[in-house]
């Protein structure tokens, strides 16, 4: 079974395109969400997440997942020809792939396939280099207990992706929850976990809202709230 490649890309508007002419607002928003329209039918999932009022520094990202990667240069080529293109900055952008884990009994690398939840938390991890200096069977007692915490909470699912030698990263976690605090009480009991103790880095976190890709362009300029209202 062929791996995946698994990118997430933020986007952060420039505060100066809102006092653009509303129509103007409209064609591009349209031009940027015809195209992310169009790739949703040729990668295995392109998905669209709010973060708008959540975080400064990002307003949405886009979480896609391909065979190919060359599908990755070609969407952002295609983005970068619509006129709100001139608008956006990427503040972050991440590269993972799929491969299988070394901790579980999986030869194969795991299909990572979003299942549709209302939030995705997503943070780029790396672990301290004494942790791959410890012996095979401390590394995997650590994750086997780091394992079975994640499995009393079930309305999350773990997407751990790998980013070694392609990305700043060494893995990318995306975790699809039901409700955001749910995530918070499992990184508090795995805190407490020993493989925690390895953990150089964890952040930036982002708590991404699932919505369609309109809904979020919507969300850059408060269009859905004037209809509503």
């Amino acid at each position: 079974m062929a791996g995946q490649y698994v990118a997430y890309t933020f986007y952060k508007v420039d505060p100066a395109w809102r006092r653009l002419p509303i129509d103007e607002r409209e064609a591009g928003k349209d031009a940027f969400a015809e195209v992310v329209e169009s790739w949703a039918g040729r990668m295995d999932h392109l998905r669209a997440y709010s973060v708008a009022g959540v975080r400064p520094d990002c307003d949405f990202f886009l979480w896609k997942i391909t065979k190919r990667y060359a599908d990755l240069g070609e969407l952002g080529a295609e983005l970068n020809a619509t006129p709100l293109a001139g608008w956006l900055e990427t503040p972050y952008s991440y590269l993972a792939t799929t491969k299988a884990s070394q901790y579980t009994a999986a030869r194969k690398p795991r299909q990572v396939v979003p299942r549709g939840a209302p939030y995705l938390v997503v943070y780029p991890f790396v672990k301290l280099r004494s942790w791959f200096s410890l012996p095979q069977e401390d590394r995997q007692g650590a994750m086997d207990e780091h394992m079975r915490v994640g499995h009393e909470f079930r309305t999350i699912t773990n997407h751990t992706t790998y980013s070694f030698g392609i990305d700043d990263q060494e893995f990318m976690t995306a975790f699809e929850c039901e409700e955001p605090a749910d995530f918070m009480h499992l990184m508090l009991t795995l805190r407490e976990s020993e493989a925690s103790k390895y953990t150089e880095r964890d952040t930036p976190i982002f708590v991404g809202s699932s919505c369609e890709i309109r809904a979020a362009l919507d969300q850059l300029d408060g269009a859905a709230a004037r209809v509503s209202a």
